[in-house]
């Protein structure tokens, strides 16, 4: 089609552009912090075949010229506007082809393996902030949906990008849908107990009778609690008290400046230790069960360790969802982790300060970009559409702060210098953590698709607690995989009673179930739960610990 076209000078041109785009993406990582790269060196076979592969590609694509070039399996470009438009379809094709180039030269570079990834996450990042389908010169659907409006598209378009700046991030979802305790936490129950620094829930019961042993949930302090509590039919809390258990859940105070000199000791002593010392003192019970998620699993595991160093056990169980406590696998996170990156933190945090939640949740977003973040940027801003109500992005955009210090001592303990793992390295609470002294029950979960907990990251922890130990995966991610309520019948989760040195032998082993893992879960909480009681008609004990608000509590509702 273009045999009267200078196709060498084409083809240097777009090496030129992938040059640079190359060039781009590595000043993009330097600039980000953190330990330098350094001169980058390459595989000299490795290179040679991709600079053939490139120029064969290339010059395929210059052939078919302006025809019709579908990005087959890319849904950024599946509409079929792109087919219909040539130029945006050959603009597709090439953006297409330096991304896997880019992505062939990371892994060219004659580089450890961590300057690798981090390479391989730059240019990941760089490529979906470049896609053709984030400009509206080049969206071929966008372009199609304004002139079938007549511009309103673009309106509303340029109205929802005007709200974003104002509020300070991109729209998931319509948060004017949600209301928390009101189509969102709707669980009945009712704050018991409030400090400086959460507020314990008791749940009404739904049985008349329950089991003898409370049940304490620690979620995640990075986020609102209500994640294992949407809706009544995908709530963990409401599936526990269906259960016929006695259920508490912390509520994390949303930390504003007044938190900002509390360290991990507060959060272990003032939060995790004296929830588990009331849900004993309102209930009787001289031993609960608890469950930690994500981050609240670490600061339970650190809490249990503490109580152990004091040779107390108050906890009977413990149930560790999509929890690290064995850093040495985190994964994508560890790109942003290394000695400088941490002491600029402890330099600017270390004392006092807020990290702030959207600082969090922005990095979160970004382990996900096309999905999380450009895929929005189109919808809101170049197609002019209103993200539909969805809970779990309402949820998702309700961020929380954390305690400059707390954040610095929780970067350099665990990501950086995986300390809980080692007998006697950290001393909390005035106790050296030795988690081969949680000598207890447990059941622990990770998601086989987790990018934030990765699977071997979940499954390190059966190295290192010595009690009797379950270990279940299941499908899908941190959350997805997670709430996965059994009515849905969903997904799968796999077991195995062997529990060997790495989870890659445990899958080798392992056997697959269909649906949820919940019922697995509540099986072995029941042998540990106790004899059954009758549920209690009020909520509290006495005067001291009394009913203080209807569930879900004010703390939750304070946005960052």
């Amino acid at each position: 089609m273009h045999s009267d076209v200078d196709w060498s000078a084409h083809a240097q041109r777009l090496q030129q552009d992938l040059a640079q785009q190359w060039s781009r993406a590595v000043d993009g990582l330097q600039q980000g912090g953190g330990r330098p790269i350094g001169k980058l060196g390459f595989d000299a076979q490795k290179l040679q075949a991709l600079q053939e592969a490139y120029v064969r590609e290339a010059g395929e694509l210059w052939n078919q010229g302006l025809g019709e070039r579908p990005a087959a399996g890319d849904k950024r470009f599946g509409h079929d506007a792109w087919l219909r438009n040539p130029l945006a379809a050959f603009s597709a094709a090439v953006y297409l082809l330096n991304a896997r180039t880019l992505l062939g030269l990371a892994e060219a570079t004659d580089a450890d393996a961590k300057t690798k990834a981090r390479l391989r996450f730059a240019v990941e990042q760089w490529m979906a902030a470049s896609a053709p389908s984030n400009f509206l010169a080049l969206n071929a659907e966008a372009q199609q949906k304004a002139l079938e409006t007549k511009g309103e598209s673009i309106a509303r378009g340029l109205k929802n990008l005007l709200a974003d700046l104002q509020q300070g991030r991109v729209s998931m979802t319509d948060e004017s849908a949600f209301d928390v305790g009101t189509n969102v936490a709707t669980t009945e129950g009712a704050v018991v107990f409030e400090n400086h620094l959460f507020q314990l829930i008791e749940y009404k019961p739904l049985t008349r009778q329950v089991h003898e042993r409370p049940f304490l949930v620690v979620p995640p302090c990075i986020n609102k609690f209500y994640i294992l509590d949407l809706q009544p039919e995908n709530s963990l809390l409401r599936y526990l008290v269906e259960q016929g258990h006695r259920t508490f859940v912390v509520s994390w105070r949303n930390p504003d400046p007044s938190m900002e000199n509390l360290g991990w000791d507060d959060y272990i002593a003032d939060a995790a230790l004296k929830a588990i010392s009331v849900v004993q003192q309102i209930s009787g019970a001289k031993q609960i069960n608890a469950l930690g998620f994500c981050v609240g699993g670490t600061i339970l595991g650190t809490a249990l360790a503490v109580l152990a160093a004091k040779g107390e056990k108050p906890v009977a169980s413990a149930t560790f969802l999509t929890t690290f406590l064995d850093f040495s696998d985190t994964g994508v996170l560890d790109l942003f982790i290394d000695e400088d990156a941490v002491k600029l933190r402890e330099l600017q945090l270390g004392q006092k300060g807020l990290m702030k939640g959207q600082d969090l949740a922005t990095t979160f977003s970004f382990l996900r970009p096309n999905d999380l973040v450009w895929n929005y940027v189109v919808g809101n801003y170049l197609k002019g559409e209103t993200p539909p109500p969805f809970d779990l992005l309402y949820w998702n955009s309700d961020s929380t702060n954390l305690p400059g210090p707390m954040y610095a001592w929780y970067l350099r303990n665990t990501y950086l210098e995986n300390n809980l793992v080692k007998p006697g390295k950290v001393t909390v609470c005035g106790e050296q953590i030795d988690l081969r002294k949680v000598d207890l029950p447990v059941y622990i979960y990770g998601s086989r698709e987790d990018h934030i907990v990765p699977i071997a990251g979940a499954y390190a922890s059966v190295q290192h607690l010595p009690g009797k130990k379950r270990f279940v995966m299941g499908a899908s991610g941190h959350i997805a995989g997670v709430i996965n309520p059994p009515a849905k019948n969903k997904r799968s989760y796999w077991t195995n009673d062997k529990l060997p040195g790495t989870v890659d032998a445990w899958q080798q082993g392992a056997t697959e179930h269909a649906g949820s893992w919940w019922p697995d879960w509540a099986n072995w909480l029941k042998a540990h739960a106790g004899k059954q009681i009758a549920a209690p008609k009020s909520y509290g004990k006495g005067t001291r610990y009394k009913a203080i608000e209807p569930a879900p509590g004010r703390y939750v509702k304070a946005r960052a």
